[in-house]
């Protein structure tokens, strides 16, 4: 099986699912990190899917699925550096 390609939409999609796949296997104030989907569908080239991670994390902001945290506050996802979390839209862990 040849690796996904980090540019396509259909990657992004997939990154999606997958997020929200892992979200849902967690409890409500569980947050993910977006390596989680790169790394469960990108074989050994999820690292060249971490742009893309963040970016289906990003469409799914938009969409009201999903809060970007950093340091247990949510953030912007374009104004955060370095490393987020993603948890379910609404969701605190006080």
């Amino acid at each position: 099986m040849s690796e996904p390609d980090a540019s396509s939409a259909e990657t992004v999609r997939l990154l999606e699912s997958k997020i929200l796949e892992l979200l849902s296997r967690r409890a409500p104030t569980s947050t993910i990190c977006p390596s989680d989907a790169a790394r469960a569908i990108g074989g050994d080239g999820w690292r060249d899917l971490m742009d893309a991670a963040r970016a289906a994390a990003g469409r799914l902001v938009v969409a009201g699925e999903v809060d970007i945290t950093q340091g247990g506050e949510v953030v912007d996802l374009p104004t955060a550096r370095g490393s987020i979390r993603i948890r379910r839209h609404g969701q605190s862990s006080s």
